[in-house]
């Protein structure tokens, strides 16, 4: 069990331990990583819905208009998750929904470890202490469910109060999807002891093979102690446009939680732009441009980011093999004494290393709440697949897009900057 409190400095500006003094011009919020970029333009079909709605001068509601939580309810009827639009809440992107959903439920937060990059942050905003518990070994974004057992009887026993636990059942960063029977016994063990899950599914539409892969939501196994969360930026609309959306228990609690997130929203103001919530709900209803889209770019991704697994072993690095988004998230702890020569000997100079070496964010494992001196990183795809919008379409059009030259050369170049640490 680890606890990440407010003085916790392993976050992106120090060290564990405190053995390195915070940098005047970084913090660990203000500094924290982006979300893995999908290297593509926006989509014309959406920038024409969101250019549309320019003109509308009223205010969406606080937590989302009628028509963004309608189109939201069929989204997630289409994924087995059936509801009205009053169990629904919008927020301009997943940072203020989760800050506000960690705000209405109180407590102490569980989460796993290593996390999503924003969650912690989130915690600490709000003064709650968090603890992350170990992942197995197949797969990141879910705890073990008897390391969460034993994390929670400790907590109790220093006097703590868990109450939420975050997962991640599609991973970000680990970009591995968790198998339904362990998806099903961190659930039940959590709520068996009291705690709501909010289960992140921001990346559930960006499977590499989605008919070879199982993805059960915690949803559909614990309906009624389960909030869904999810930020459209991950497959549907561009990082510029924040939106996100989230879908509570159809229960008394649930509606309870529901209003109390609405008033923190409401306190700080989270308003989703109206042209940008049209374009969400364009893009929520799944018409043929967005699914075409959305596949399209899984499908590159997934060759993308396969071509870049095979290089981080070939480097004699590790990786488990990605299985969605726009990243993977490899540990280079085997190339640590090349990496030494060079003055890396942790996540933080590793993280600045790489970024200048490949040219693009490279957020080592501490911004996720890993250990400090392991050599762990997430690498992106996004980069990968072209630098211009034309070159960006080639490659979304592309059958065999690693044949392309401006692939093929940043692939050449990524492999080159790993083979060379060895």
């Amino acid at each position: 069990m680890e606890r990440t409190g407010r003085d916790d400095r392993s976050g992106p500006a120090g060290r564990g331990g405190g053995t390195r003094s915070v940098r005047g011009d970084h913090g660990p919020v203000r500094f924290g990583p982006p979300a893995p970029d999908p290297g593509l333009p926006v989509l014309p079909e959406l920038a024409e819905v969101l250019a549309a709605a320019a003109g509308r001068g009223a205010p969406e509601p606080t937590g989302g208009g009628d028509v963004l939580r309608r189109a939201a309810t069929a989204y997630w009827a289409r994924r087995g998750l059936h509801g009205g639009p009053e169990h629904i809440a919008a927020a301009p992107g997943a940072s203020p929904l989760l800050l506000a959903l960690i705000a209405a439920h109180g407590g102490d937060v569980l989460l796993p470890r290593p996390c999503t990059a924003t969650w912690i942050p989130q915690a600490r905003l709000l003064g709650s202490p968090a603890y992350q518990v170990p992942t197995p070994a197949e797969c990141g974004g879910v705890p073990d469910p008897y390391a969460l057992l034993e994390t929670i009887r400790r907590v109790r026993a220093e006097g703590g109060r868990p109450r939420l636990l975050l997962i991640s059942v599609v991973d970000d960063p680990t970009a591995t999807v968790a198998p339904p029977e362990l998806v099903r016994e961190a659930c039940e063990a959590a709520v068996a002891e009291g705690l709501h899950v909010v289960s992140d599914e921001t990346w559930r539409d960006t499977l590499h093979r989605p008919h070879d892969t199982v993805l059960l939501s915690p949803a559909e196994m614990c309906p009624d102690d389960v909030t869904v969360l999810c930020d459209l930026a991950g497959a549907l609309t561009p990082s510029a446009w924040p939106v996100a959306i989230a879908r509570f228990p159809d229960t008394g609690r649930g509606a309870v939680h529901h209003a109390r997130t609405l008033d923190v929203l409401t306190a700080l103001g989270a308003l989703v732009a109206v042209p940008v919530a049209a374009a969400a709900a364009h893009a929520l209803l799944g018409p043929d441009a967005v699914a075409d889209r959305v596949r399209r770019s899984a499908t590159l991704h997934a060759r993308v980011a396969g071509a870049a697994h095979r290089a981080v072993l070939a480097s004699g690095a590790l990786a488990r093999p990605p299985q969605a988004g726009r990243h993977l998230y490899a540990d280079l702890g085997p190339l640590r004494s090349g990496l030494a020569d060079r003055g890396v000997t942790d996540s933080l100079e590793l993280e600045e290393y790489l970024t200048e070496r490949l040219g693009t964010p490279t957020p080592g494992g501490h911004r996720f709440g890993d250990d400090l001196a392991a050599l762990r990183v997430r690498l992106g795809t996004g980069a990968l697949v072209g630098t211009t919008p034309e070159q960006q379409l080639e490659s979304l059009a592309a059958e065999r897009p690693l044949e392309l030259p401006h692939v093929a050369g940043a692939l050449g170049r990524f492999e080159a900057a790993l083979a060379d640490l060895r």
